[in-house]
């Protein structure tokens, strides 16, 4: 059976695609969304990243963006079996010790659910706020990534990096699953695939099936030429629309695994809770259950 992850609703409003619904409800609705997705088969939950955003992009992106360490957490207490994936976390914002903690602590509490998701991210001013590099953002997120992985798989890690360096520091709690949570790496570019490449997993943001295609042949070959056979994660991102047939899902998910797609990151088009969940019961039986 082919793995299909949800994208959760009222995590992240954006004007464009973000239903009414969603700008009034909260912790309770993101609750029984959740536990629908637990229960029905889906792989994974996610949750966005934007610490800050600029007043003046608010009516095109939306202000409103939940943390992704304290929402999957908050879900992780109300699940048991789906998997928590942060889609995508913005590296350079935070030092990586920081971000072992939060994730090592937090697949320690989930029994080992966590999945990493990362990516370098493109918000200018949300950068210079921050007082990050926004024109070095590839470097940065380069070595943070390769820091992460050190602090995840050592329990007493040194590193020595141009921008990071620490000695004999210990992170604990330490994650359940070892060496550590799998890292996937978001973005559509070259550099993107190039990182995708040396950890596990892919997972791009609306793309056309035929640069998934390139992006995903690039990154096999790049596993290939460093002797790598191990899991990798190719996941298509899906758009389900509210009339959208069933049919017509399963013909656009063939697209994508003749592109190379493993797995598939949904969304759901929806007009209530309500909504949403009974689309969920119809999507795992229509869709997941017939792959």
């Amino acid at each position: 059976m082919r793995q299909f992850g949800l994208s959760l609703p009222v995590v992240q409003q954006v004007p464009m695609r973000t239903q009414p619904w969603e700008a009034a409800a909260g912790p309770a609705t993101l609750e029984r969304v959740a536990r629908a997705a637990d229960r029905l088969g889906f792989a994974w939950i996610t949750c966005s990243d934007h610490v800050a955003v600029p007043a003046s992009y608010a009516p095109a992106m939306g202000a409103t963006w939940y943390e992704p360490g304290t929402t999957l957490a908050f879900l992780a207490a109300v699940t048991e079996r789906v998997r928590l994936l942060s889609h995508v976390l913005v590296l350079p914002y935070r030092h990586p010790l920081t971000v072992a903690k939060t994730y090592a602590t937090l697949d320690r509490l989930s029994g080992g659910r966590v999945i990493l998701g990362a990516g370098s991210g493109h918000l200018k001013p949300e950068f210079k706020s921050l007082g990050v590099d926004y024109d070095h953002r590839g470097p940065i997120t380069d070595e943070y990534v390769r820091a992460l992985c050190v602090a995840l798989e050592t329990e007493v890690s040194s590193f020595e990096g141009a921008t990071l360096r620490w000695r004999d520091m210990i992170v604990s709690p330490r994650p359940c699953q070892q060496p550590r949570p799998p890292v996937w790496i978001g973005g559509n570019g070259a550099a993107a695939a190039r990182r995708a490449a040396a950890l596990e997993g892919w997972i791009p943001w609306q793309l056309t099936p035929e640069l998934f295609r390139e992006r995903a042949a690039a990154i096999r070959a790049l596993r290939a030429a460093a002797g790598r056979s191990d899991a990798l994660a190719l996941v298509a991102p899906l758009s389900v629309p509210r009339s959208g047939a069933a049919a017509q899902v399963l013909d656009e998910v063939h697209v994508w695994l003749a592109a190379g797609a493993t797995a598939f990151n949904a969304g759901l088009a929806s007009e209530s809770e309500t909504d949403l969940v009974e689309r969920m019961e119809w999507f795992a039986g229509e869709v997941i259950a017939r792959l």
